[in-house]
């Protein structure tokens, strides 16, 4: 059974991120089907944009402690949304956390509701937002990311815009998104995928030259046992030895 949700409507498709059990989580099964369905939707030619959103009240909770997914495929999903030649443009309603906050990073377009929260937790479970950084510093302002990242707190939509996260963020999502996704199918498929590359070139340039040093970080970190207590203190609901 998929964890991906498809339909389709006047040649957009709309993945939703279907796993409410654990609030979306990135567990190594999502990565592969969401990974197999931009896959289809990329090939299609009866596909002009992807959307893509989620069920339930979280986007994504982030990694699925339970069964991450190993980080060369989170960069590989992450590098394909980059590289589709088709705009993703995210819909997001609910949380995003971590891991989560990688996929917006990587779509062309991201808007949400202004009751979505945002939140970098990786360092207080003993890790570094470090995959997801190869969309996330090209195109978000540092001063504002080094805050999220370095403190884990939790950020209201109205400032994900303002970090660049969101394009854009609204009381009704879907209203906001109306001309933005008019716009796409009325756009040219050849021109619609040239210009993607000409926007995406400077966040592949990161994929090229950061990938491997910082899927070798993540996995360093991952099996730390600073990560070891933080990701246990997570699942007894407790706080982790360091906190003071």
């Amino acid at each position: 059974m998929t964890l991906i949700a498809r339909t389709r409507a006047r040649a957009v498709e709309t993945l939703a991120l279907d796993s409410r059990h654990n609030r979306n989580a990135l567990s190594a099964a999502l990565v592969g089907d969401l990974a197999d369905a931009l896959t289809d939707a990329g090939k299609d030619p009866g596909v002009r944009a992807i959307v893509l959103t989620h069920t339930g009240n979280t986007f994504s909770a982030g990694a699925d402690l339970k069964d991450p997914p190993h980080p060369e495929a989170l960069v590989a999903l992450l590098r394909q949304i980059v590289e589709l030649p088709k705009p993703v443009v995210a819909r997001v309603t609910g949380h995003v956390r971590a891991g989560g906050l990688g996929l917006l990073a990587a779509c062309d377009i991201a808007a949400a509701s202004t009751q979505a929260t945002f939140a970098f937790t990786e360092v207080r479970i003993g890790v570094a937002p470090a995959v997801i950084s190869l969309p996330l510093l090209p195109r978000t302002d540092p001063r504002a990311l080094a805050r999220y990242y370095l403190t884990g707190e939790r950020f209201d939509a109205a400032a994900a815009r303002a970090t660049g996260l969101l394009t854009t963020c609204a009381d009704d999502v879907d209203a906001a998104l109306a001309p933005i996704l008019e716009g796409l199918r009325r756009s040219a498929p050849d021109a619609l995928a040239e210009t993607k590359r000409l926007l995406t070139a400077r966040v592949l340039e990161a994929f090229d030259r950061d990938a491997a040093d910082l899927t070798a970080l993540s996995a360093r970190l991952f099996s730390s046992p600073q990560a070891r207590e933080g990701m246990t203190a997570f699942l007894e609901r407790r706080d982790p030895a360091w906190v003071v």
